[in-house]
């Protein structure tokens, strides 16, 4: 009996943080919105599903009224539990749509053996979502990405890419058609596991992305729970730095007028920057 109230707090503590960490990030980017239709896209992992848990819990208490209407595409990979999705969102009472697109014989035939196929089978993927979100007239499409997913990002495109740029908390589709949220920026992938195992969800592993056991992705989130294991806060730290970016202390000459830098004894500094950041005709968010 002492055991069971033990589980039962901490797991209540974690629920409470994700469900806290998820209603910041919400609020922070405003990511939902009075009358919103919110295409909450379901994979059957822990992230997807923890994601959706939240967000049905979060809504009964939100001071705006949106919809959920849960999306899982069938990409037909040989052993897929086709009746798993179904029941399980059914017995929640969930508003849901199974679409059917064989995205997973494309991915093997173009990609040779041994090859990432991650960014071919994402782009597939995400145009599929696109349609059927116009389709539902959702207003928002939310992705299961967490915090390491956005760190694990910025550290492929720092090494391997040549550019600082992680996973937007928010973002607008290229067509600008469809606004894209990730609720759980702000959530460790670490507590999306432990809330899984607690809440028992039926799990689909991913025969693509599990197949592949060299991805450089995987190779650098090897490495974040190493930093975090020696260095505890580390992670944290570094999901802080990306919201608190000083384009003045970087080199990129497109955020910041260097070229242009004057002494102003008229100004202090942070005026100078307001009038460098209008000069480039950028907006600029808190004067």
């Amino acid at each position: 009996m002492k055991d069971n109230r033990k589980h039962e707090y901490e797991f209540n503590k974690l629920a409470k943080r994700i469900r806290r960490q998820v209603g910041d990030a919400i609020v922070d980017f405003g990511m939902i919105e009075e009358g919103d239709r919110v295409m909450v896209c379901l994979s059957g992992g822990k992230d997807s599903y923890g994601m959706l848990d939240v967000l049905m819990s979060l809504r009964e208490k939100a001071p705006v009224d949106f919809e959920l209407i849960a999306v899982n595409l069938d990409q037909k990979q040989p052993g897929f539990p086709e009746r798993v999705l179904p029941d399980y969102l059914s017995a929640l009472g969930v508003p849901f749509r199974i679409v059917e697109q064989d995205t997973y014989s494309i991915v093997k035939r173009v990609i040779p053996e041994g090859k990432t196929m991650c960014s071919l089978c994402s782009r597939l993927r995400r145009g599929v979502l696109y349609r059927v979100a116009g389709e539902l007239g959702a207003t928002k499409i939310a992705l299961g990405h967490h915090r390491d997913d956005v760190l694990a990002t910025f550290f492929l495109n720092l090494f391997h890419a040549g550019t600082l740029k992680a996973m937007p908390a928010k973002l607008l589709s290229d067509d600008g058609r469809h606004v894209v949220i990730r609720p759980l920026a702000y959530v460790a992938e670490e507590d999306l596991a432990a809330y899984a195992e607690a809440k028992a969800f039926p799990i689909i592993p991913c025969t693509l992305c599990g197949s592949q056991q060299n991805l450089q992705r995987q190779v650098v989130g090897r490495m974040l729970k190493e930093w975090e294991k020696t260095e505890p806060g580390r992670i944290q730290s570094m999901l802080r730095a990306l919201t608190d970016v000083r384009p003045s202390q970087l080199l990129d000459r497109k955020l910041f007028d260097f070229v242009g830098l004057r002494p102003n004894a008229k100004h202090d500094q942070r005026d100078v920057r307001i009038m460098q950041y209008r000069k480039l005709g950028e907006p600029l968010f808190a004067e």
